[in-house]
């Protein structure tokens, strides 16, 4: 027998751990691999293994819940694979940083050895994150939870990596790449983060080798001029067409550098000439190719200046420019110094400054890839929602580099590819060689560089369903059927599935993919440490409870807009939580058996009322969480539950469910009651899970968890039908008695003071209505007594209020308030408001004011002028209706 009592008060942290290590034990969160049901399927995206649960995760895993358990209660097969991402720098530099607190480096270790801490620190702290997100909720499949560095998925990683290569997809080659000297490491472009920073614009006069004259040349990194192979100017300019010379002198070296033409140099910036340094520029390396320019370096990869520089030799880059800047003014090379803004890249890890640098690496030429991943979208193999996104996509695949996918560390997928030293024959291999396959010589060394982390995580659809096997897992769930996702990641992640899986399994990795939005602050700024206005989830989960967190974020997560979160917003959805619970607590008071079913002859105008609402909301429920809005999910939910379920429905039914009306009718009305609980839960659910869980184990005839309950439109109960009538009626009833509390609240009269009404209509249906239904409306609305008539009289002392064109109410207060004691108190109460506008309007008219005082006191007057205004407007409109009693 279940047992249906319910604490007074709901409380989140004897309920949530209960129920999720109840789940999680019974495999609720488990897939099948083959099934009659049809498949559902999501991959998580992973979160860095060093990660902390923040606001973006929280935001994520809460939609992709609600998506999963919403077809789990549909009957559906559902996959939600999760795991975690090995995050190559971001990893490395966090065990680096521990190690350098025991006076070690990785260099001291050796790669083997620490590789083998990194996995320590992996299996000590790795787990993290992912108990963080059960923390949510998530109902993942947790025993198939993989990670971008296990044995399946680095099997994947060499397979794809050698069927590229040998595709001619993947190949090696000098290159311009953005390097951090910190990290010593390559990083692809949407790895660096630009920001605007003050710097210097140094025009230096470059001397003809012949005769007078000069080119003058501007630049922001004059310390790279020692790598200068060329100047360049576009053979369209006019001041160049007839030039002394077809070389000049590089400052402060003893080289000559010949001047060539480019039709890339922009005529219109600065002197029109351009110095060209193939191995620390990619715009000039392109140049360098065309013009077949060698590729000086005049800095190291610790961003050190190498022998190149002459005198400034060893010097670090930032040391060198003021060195050199020194030097070509004394020597009458620096024509002017401007002061500038403009935007630096920084490495997305550790912000040091990015050095663009010539460097061996390896590269995926994305071109043909890019081809496919375009035309899937366009021709709705996927939808991306919202569509304005799908613009985004298609410029940068359509404008795509080459790949740059080596990095310089040690913690990753290392690549697959050996050097014979003997013969130096390259070989690229899935499996390890063991002898060169040309001249058989042992001797092999592995490269030593790792690939990006986002080549492991393009493969995360396919891969982790056990690919490149075909497994049942595979055939089942894959293509999935959406990608809930962040904008930041759309190029780094989502646009390489698609290159990824179109390639490899010839389909589209995801049917849909959802790109919500940030979350901000209450003010819509971007969360940051430095701005102090961070929230941790998990302090707000502690504090107001999981499902209050998961409903706030539903409810704001609008299509394309971001979501503005605070705790304020948080405590103000727990009162949802709590006004479910009391309800709940409620209804299970009479529901002391299990009522099944209900007599349809017997059941109240509230009971067939609710139930037609409950018909349209379930349909309503259902078009808005397979459309994505979740907002409106929310917003619909909490319009059915806190307003027509509890505010009306509970309130009408009370009398019939203390038995005033009969067993017979008691039994009808707890029958409905029982039904709309259970769907109404069931509905909630996906959003608010753990309260729904609670309760619903709490309902007499019960069975298992709720998460098995299925949908409510599913059931085929042909007894939940649409009644426009009942609604009609109902419409009508809430209008007369909100008329009523209206007046209650306007004349400042207790809620328990009984009260006589007047319905005064001229509508045959309304009387019709208003006489059937006298016993519901006197209860609703506190009355002693109702009068049904036709218009006519305005009783005497009568405080009115027009419910629509046909019905009038009227409510007499002769003996319940003194009308001219009450018209003085809003006239003090006028005058005082009046008295607090003048010395608000004052201010805001004070220029003075307005420029010096901080913008949060200028907006909180303002603010403090519109609530005066409003309410000066109220009081008036309140002194006009207590006038007019007195006739």
């Amino acid at each position: 027998m279940t047992d249906n009592s319910m604490d007074k008060a709901y409380e989140h942290n004897k309920v949530e751990q209960k129920w999720y290590d109840f789940w999680e034990k019974n495999g609720y969160f488990r897939a099948e691999e083959e099934s009659d049901k049809p498949p559902f399927s999501i991959v998580i995206p992973p979160p860095n293994v060093t990660g902390v649960l923040h606001m973006g995760h929280a935001l994520n895993i809460t939609l992709q819940d609600i998506l999963c358990r919403y077809k789990k209660l549909n009957g559906f097969n559902v996959l939600w694979m999760p795991g975690t991402d090995h995050a190559g720098i971001a990893t490395q530099n966090v065990v680096e940083k521990k190690l350098k607190e025991e006076g070690l480096s990785r260099h001291d270790l050796g790669r083997d050895k620490f590789i083998e801490r990194v996995w320590e620190w992996r299996g000590q702290y790795g787990s993290a994150i992912i108990n963080q997100l059960k923390r949510l909720g998530a109902s993942c499949d947790w025993d198939r939870e993989r990670f971008t560095m296990d044995e399946g998925l680095s099997t994947a990683v060499k397979k794809v990596f050698e069927d590229l290569y040998n595709d001619g997809l993947i190949y090696k080659g000098d290159y311009i790449i953005n390097w951090c000297p910190r990290c010593k490491t390559a990083l692809a472009d949407l790895e660096v983060e630009h920001e605007e920073k003050d710097g210097a614009l140094y025009h230096i006069r470059y001397p003809f080798a012949q005769g007078d004259g000069e080119l003058i040349v501007a630049t922001t990194r004059p310390e790279t001029m020692f790598g200068d192979t060329a100047v360049a100017i576009n053979p369209e300019d006019e001041r160049y067409l007839n030039l002394p010379c077809d070389h000049v002198l590089l400052p402060l070296t003893d080289r000559k550098i010949p001047i060539i033409k480019d039709s890339y140099v922009d005529t219109k910036f600065g002197t029109g000439a351009l110095k060209v340094t193939p191995a620390h520029d990619p715009n000039d390396f392109e140049i360098g190719v065309r013009h077949n320019l060698p590729h000086i370096k005049a800095l190291d990869d610790d961003a050190i200046m190498t022998e190149e520089a002459g005198e400034f030799k060893g010097l670090d880059r930032f040391e060198c420019r003021k060195q050199a800047v020194k030097k070509l003014k004394e020597l009458g090379y620096l024509v002017k110094t401007e002061n500038i803004k403009h935007s630096v890249g920084q490495c997305y890890r550790c912000d040091t400054v990015v050095e663009p640098n010539l460097s061996k690496q390896w590269f995926v030429k994305t071109k043909p890839l890019a081809e496919k991943a375009i035309e899937a979208v366009k021709n709705g193999d996927t939808k991306i929602l919202p569509e304005q996104w799908e613009k985004t996509y298609y410029n940068w695949l359509e404008n795509i580099r080459d790949w740059c996918i080596s990095r310089q560390i040690w913690w990753g997928h290392q690549i697959p590819a050996w050097t014979c030293d003997d013969c130096q024959k390259l070989i690229v291999s899935s499996e390890e060689p063991q002898v060169c396959d040309s001249c058989k010589s042992s001797k092999l060394t592995r490269d030593p560089d790792v690939l990006d982390t986002w080549f492991s995580s393009a493969l995360w659809p396919f891969s982790t369903m056990g690919w490149p096997e075909d497994t049942k897992l595979l055939n089942t769930f894959y293509p999935t059927s959406v990608l809930v996702t962040g904008f930041d990641i759309l190029f780094f992640w989502i646009a390489r599935m698609m290159m990824m899986g179109l390639y490899f399994k010839q389909e589209v990795p995801f049917k849909d993919v959802y790109v919500h939005a940030l979350v901000r602050d209450e003010e819509g700024n971007k969360m940051s440490k430095s701005r102090g206005n961070v929230i941790d989830p998990l302090v707000v989960i502690d504090e107001y409870g999981t499902d209050a967190f998961r409903f706030t974020l539903a409810i704001y997560a609008a299509m394309g807009r971001d979501v503005k979160m605070s705790e304020k917003r948080v405590e103000g959805y727990r009162h949802f939580i709590n006004k479910l619970w009391n309800a709940s607590r409620f209804s299970l008071m009479h529901l002391d058996r299990e009522y099944d079913d209900y007599n349809e002859k017997l059941i109240s105008l509230p009971d067939k009322w609710i139930l037609s609402r409950l018909n349209s909301i379930i349909r309503k429920v259902k078009n808005e969480t397979e459309s994505y809005r979740f907002n409106e999910v929310g917003a619909t939910l909490y319009q059915f539950v806190w307003h027509e379920l509890c505010d009306w429905y509970l309130e009408a039914v009370k009398p019939i469910l203390f038995g005033k009306q009969g067993e017979d009718k008691m039994n009808a009305s707890k029958g409905v009651l029982q039904r709309v609980m259970k769907d109404a839960l069931s509905l909630l659910h996906p959003v608010i899970p753990f309260v729904t869980e609670e309760i619903w184990n709490k309902i007499p005839g019960t069975r298992g968890s709720i998460m098995n309950a299925g949908y409510p439109g599913e059931r085929q109960d042909k007894k939940l039908s649409y009644s426009p009538e009942s609604e009609v009626q109902m419409e009508y009833i809430m209008n007369v008695v909100s008329s009523i509390r209206n007046i209650r609240g306007e004349m400042n009269i207790q809620p328990g003071q009984l009260l006589k009404a007047h319905i005064q209509t001229r509508n045959f249906m309304h009387t019709e209505i208003a006489e059937n239904e006298t016993e519901m409306i006197k209860s609703l609305a506190r009355l002693s007594e109702l009068v049904i008539e036709k218009p006519g009289e305005r009783p005497k002392s009568a405080a009115a209020a027009i419910v629509d064109t046909d019905t009038t109410i009227f409510v007499p207060l002769e003996g319940v308030i003194d009308v001219d004691k009450e018209i003085s108190r809003i006239e003090k109460e006028i005058a005082k408001v009046d008295k607090e506008l003048i010395m608000l309007g004052k201010k805001l008219s004070n220029d003075n004011f307005l420029d010096k005082a901080p913008e949060n006191v200028v907006k909180k007057t303002k603010n403090q002028h519109d609530e005066f205004s409003k309410k000066l407007d109220d009081l008036n409109v309140h002194l006009e209706k207590v006038r007019e009693m007195l006739g």
